[in-house]
Parts: C-alpha cells; structure tokens; sequence
C-alpha cells in the first residue's frame, strides 16, 4: 500500500521497469524512465531552496514531462498547484498570488505571462521559475534556476521523504463568487483512499491504457494519472488541440486502442451530436465514466446502443470531495429519453447525506440539500478560514466536534430503490409565475431534441413579482437553421408552459470554462447584456461567447 501518490511510479519501477507509463504522439517514458526523471527534477527543485509544504505552480501542457514534474513536486515534499495554459495571464497571477507560489515549473507559456502587465503585481525577483524547455527562454530578463538540460547532471537517486499521507499533496483553484479563485486543499490520504477504489472497482489493470482528457488543472485529471500508475497501465494523455474536436477524439481512441475513457459530459454528447461513433466501435474500449454535469440521457442511449460492448459509469463529487464521492454504472441502455440517471451509492469511505434546512435527514422520495462526509473530505479552501468554515460545517450526527460534512450546493433526494438522484444546484430551482422550477430538467428535455446540439438553460431575477425569468441558449445540430419561435414550439410539447423560457440566444458555441463544463455565469452576463434583444420570436445572429474568469 503506497504511502504517498509517487510511491506507485516507484513501486511499477522496481517491479515493471521496462512497460510503459506514459504515451505521447513523439515521446513516451517507461516506468523507469518516469521514476528517473522525476527523482533528477525533484533534486533539482530542493537545490533551488525548494523546501517541505511550498507550493510550487505547473504551466505546462499534457505532455510527458508535465506528469514526471508533479511527480517531482510531490518527492521534493512540495505542494502541486496546476496552472491552466489557456487561462488569461490575469488569473494566472491571481491564483500564483493566492497560494504564495514562489516557484513555477513553465515551458514557452511563461514568457507570455511574463510579458503581460498583470505579472509584474508579484516581484519578479521573488519567482524563481524551473525552465521545462530544451532551448534558453527567448526573454533577456528571464533566468532560471535551471532549465531542462540540467536532468542530465543530477543525481536519479531517490530523495528522503519530508511528507506524510495526510499532508497536502495539491491545491486546485476554482472560480470564486468574489471573482479571486478559491484554492480546494487535497491530501494525499484523500486521492490515494479514492484511488484504491477506482482500481477494484473497475478492475484496472496493467493491460489498459487510459485516456487522459481533462487538463491538469481539472480534478479529475487525478483519476487518469494515479488510477494508471496503481494498476501499472499506460497513460495517454489526449493533446491539447484536439481535445474539443469530436472526430479526432473518436480517430485517437481507436488508434491509441484506448480501454478507458474519462470525461466531462459534453466532450460525450459533441461526439454523439456529431455522430462520429460507428456501430461496435472502439473494440478494445472497456470503460466510459464521466463526471462533472448531467450526461443527457439521449447521449447516453446513442453510445450505449452503439459500444454494447462496454461499461458506462456516472460519476459524482465535487473538487471539495476529491475527485468523485458516489458512482451508477447503467446496467441496460435506458429505453426513454427523458428517463434519470442517478448518481447513485457512495464510493468506500465515503457518505451521501440529503438534509433539510436544519441538517435533519430527510425521507426517501423528498427533496433534500446534499451533503457529503468521509474519506475525501478536502481539508478546507487555502488561507481562507471563512469559505471554509460556511462550507464545511459540523457534522451533526457525531459527538466528535472536529468531524465535518461538506454542503455541496446541490439538490438530491433517494428514490425508493435506494439510489441517490441529482436534482440540480440549490441555486438552478427557481420560482416562476407561481411554480417550482428545477432548470436541469429544461435542459434535460432541450438536450433529447434531435435538432440541438448543446443548450443552457439559466434564471435571472427582475421580473413581474420577483419571478425569475428563464433564458434558454442553444446550439443547432450541424446543418440545420432552428429559430427560437421553433424550437419553443418543440419543447412545448416535453414540458409544461411555465417551464419554457422567455429569453433565447442561438450561438455557434456555448461558453466553457477551463474544465470543460458550461459556463453559467457568462451566460447570465449575457443575457443581462443583450435582454433588450433575447426574445422569443427573436433570432439574433449567431455568436460565440468568451469564457469568464
């Protein structure tokens, strides 16, 4: 049983030296190779006055030499903070000054940062940057502590220890109601507990080789790194520029021979939208999951119907509970469009609690706000006692007053076969003219038409009696014109008419934040924006919208 999440690349090193670890289009390590650069690059980070709990920020792509870097963060007793390359070089200098990273490990991407004006908030002086290029930095200014041919001259002997499993092992930043991004503290005890259930569960083993879609900076990127090295499979990291084209993604799977694939529902419902799976593709794909946002249903009938072959597992948790916290594998292809997917039991270690508002447990069959206690409990957010404290509150079923449960935001309720069901965020169930609305369920019908390729459904306050007026943006299916005034008319006959919005946007392209999912808040913003002009009969000219820090 491995110590800490590193220990597993050492443990396939000394018993699988030669297999591979991790699989690019140029370059690939073994697991030897992966254990022998990471212990040079840890060597190098500690020479560079890198010591025990600093936090030490990655700005590089998916590629091999990122996964050996947070290795070596992790064996130097650092702390991994993931930094997005996409990410504007404002909130990039927002997340480095949160966490008080004096230390980035950066390839080309940093010399973009370093030019913007937002990177001179920090003292330039004080950040000492790992360059993880062949070639010096292009910058007169810029002079690394060292760059990537050092790795040749330092030792590839392992290090001494400095951390213990329930040490912080990386802080993923999120976005903040405050517009500062709020840093999520995981633990190694927390990924590696959720880890080793990954593994039984489904069985992982030194035969597969998993995708990995979601950038580094995404949770769920965790499972795809540390679920392969467990099992002592390949790792295949899916490059940057295709990661959003349907048919590439699909070409990749079958070249590469994936047998797990790992996502966020909309890279799924883009495949099935563009219908790019063909019938009994992927031969060797065992295992699909996805995480993160509800999978439309009628997506799901499309690649169950076409991969029979293999498993299909929903995965739920947010960041705050380390990766995932419960878990539904669909056991037949559902025969309704409409019908719900649950969320399903707790992962080990973990605990589903559906509470009222005065955190008492609520009957089968009743509308509850979840809560979530256990093993993957984060630690809190960093150098924030207040965000943490109204979001980790007492457990109110224990004596002990240390022990905590995490209040997700979301709605829930346990059906009568005693499986958890989603209901959307406390948040997206509205009050409009007079009903109680849950907008999941908007989408839900939006997403089973044949003529939508993707749609949001969001609520904004200000109208008649304070009722919250729905707005629907949307994207037609490839080839088609569909108009407002049209597809109202076809969700009307799924939905009631107190559930149809008043306010439309067509667009070639719902907004996306940096993990992938739908960015709600750029689309209120929008709808704020444009409401003089987003009406029911109305068909704006199609636009794309910018993602929100």
């Amino acid at each position: 049983m491995p110590n800490l999440l590193q220990d597993w690349v050492t443990l396939q090193a000394e018993h699988r030296p030669g297999e591979l670890a991790v699989v690019c289009d140029s370059q690939a390590l073994t697991y030897a190779d992966l254990e022998r650069v990471s212990n040079r690059l840890a060597r190098l980070l500690r020479e560079s006055g890198c010591r025990k709990g600093d936090r030490v920020c990655l700005l590089l792509p998916k590629r091999p030499e990122a996964i050996a870097a947070i290795l070596a963060i992790y064996k130097a007793g650092c702390i991994y903070v993931p930094l997005d390359p996409s990410s504007p070089a404002a909130r990039l200098t927002k997340i480095i000054n949160a966490c008080s990273s004096r230390f980035i490990l950066a390839g080309a991407r940093i010399a973009e940062w370093l030019q913007s004006e937002c990177a001179w908030e920090l003292a330039p002086s004080e950040i000492a940057i790992g360059w993880m290029e062949a070639d010096q930095p292009a910058l007169p200014h810029l002079h690394p502590a060292f760059t990537l041919s050092d790795l040749d001259s330092a030792s590839p002997e392992p290090l001494d220890q400095l951390t213990r499993r329930g040490d912080p092992a990386h802080i993923l930043f999120t976005s903040g109601s405050t517009g500062i991004p709020k840093g999520v503290i995981i633990t190694h005890d927390n990924v590696i507990q959720f880890i080793e259930w990954a593994v039984r569960y489904f069985d992982i083993a030194p035969d597969d080789r998993n995708a990995g879609h979601p950038p580094l900076s995404f949770d769920l990127s965790f499972l795809d790194i540390f679920g392969t090295f467990a099992a002592g499979a390949e790792l295949h990291p899916v490059p940057t520029e295709i990661n959003v084209d349907p048919a590439n993604i699909a070409q990749f799977i079958r070249d590469r021979e994936l047998t797990q694939w790992f996502s966020v529902p909309s890279v799924l419902h883009y495949m099935a939208k563009f219908d790019v799976l063909g019938w009994n593709d992927f031969p060797r794909l065992k295992r699909v999951l996805w995480c993160g946002e509800v999978l439309p249903t009628s997506t799901l009938i499309y690649w169950m119907k076409r991969l029979p072959h293999v498993q299909f597992t929903n995965l739920y948790g947010p960041t705050e509970t380390t990766i995932a916290s419960s878990y539904y594998t669909v056991p037949e292809c559902p025969h309704d469009q409409l019908a719900e997917i649950p969320i399903g039991t707790a992962c080990d270690g973990e605990e589903l609690l559906i509470l009222d508002d005065n955190l008492q447990a609520v009957p089968a069959g009743v509308t509850g706000r979840l809560y979530i206690r256990g093993a993957g409990l984060s630690q809190g957010y960093w150098n924030d006692p207040e965000a943490t404290a109204r979001a980790f509150v007492p457990d109110p079923f224990s004596s002990d007053p240390s022990e905590r449960i995490y209040n997700t935001g979301d709605l829930a309720r346990r059906g009568g076969d005693g499986l958890v069901y989603f209901l959307g965020r406390n948040d997206s169930q509205i009050k409009s003219r007079g009903y109680r609305i849950e907008l999941g369920e908007i989408e839900a019908a939006l997403n089973s038409l044949a003529e939508v390729r993707e749609s949001a459904v969001v609520a904004l306050n200000g109208g008649e009696n304070d009722t919250a007026l729905i707005c629907c943006a949307y994207v037609p299916a490839a080839g088609i014109h569909l108009s407002p005034a049209a597809l109202r008319k076809a969700l009307s006959r799924l939905v009631p008419n107190y559930m149809l919005p008043v306010r439309w946007r067509v667009l070639d392209l719902l907004p996306k934040n940096g993990s992938g999912k739908i960015d709600r808040r750029a689309l209120k913003e929008e709808f704020s924006r444009y409401e003089t002009s987003a009406t029911v009969c109305g068909s704006p000219a199609p636009r794309e919208l910018k993602m929100s820090d």
